[in-house]
């Protein structure tokens, strides 16, 4: 996978495609209404409404560049059949060589977010390490304070 690919849920491409459209839409049209409407108002140059839609407008349209850029050079995962190795889109039980507490990593796009489970890009340290490994292996990683091994317990979806 490269840096500009995204794997992305069918789940979370539909909440993506439909925020997208939703902002293409109405989110312009309200846009549009509220400048207008602040500049009804008279100066723009100190018109405090006026501004605050500009940024509002300004924001939106960076939200619909990212969302359209993301769904562009996103790869829909298939979600079927067991998992017996990780793959992207995956949840990863693991545990830290050293350590007595479990964690959980969704091995995948900030916009898989789950509650109570940490995102782990696929393309980072940690992520690579884990892609392709089986529930009960051990792999290592380099992390900023050196060295770490983690040992894979279980895979979810």
């Amino acid at each position: 996978m490269t840096t500009s690919e995204h794997h992305l849920s069918q789940a979370a491409h539909d909440r993506l495609k439909a925020e997208l459209d939703e902002l293409t839409t109405v989110g312009r049209i309200e846009i549009a209404r509220k400048i207008e409407a602040a500049r009804e108002m008279g100066d723009l140059s100190e018109n405090g409404d006026y501004h605050a839609a500009k940024e509002e407008k300004g924001k939106m349209e960076a939200r619909i560049g990212h969302l359209s850029a993301l769904l562009e050079r996103s790869t829909i995962i298939v979600e079927d059949g067991p998992l017996d190795e990780v793959v992207a889109g995956c949840v990863v039980t693991l545990i830290y060589e050293g350590d007595d507490d479990e964690e959980q990593y969704l091995i995948g796009s900030i916009e898989e977010r789950r509650d109570g489970v940490a995102i782990v890009s696929p393309s980072s340290p940690l992520g690579s390490a884990l892609l392709g490994a089986k529930p009960g292996e051990r792999v290592s990683f380099e992390a900023p304070n050196g060295e770490l091994t983690v040992e894979i317990l279980r895979l979810d979806r």
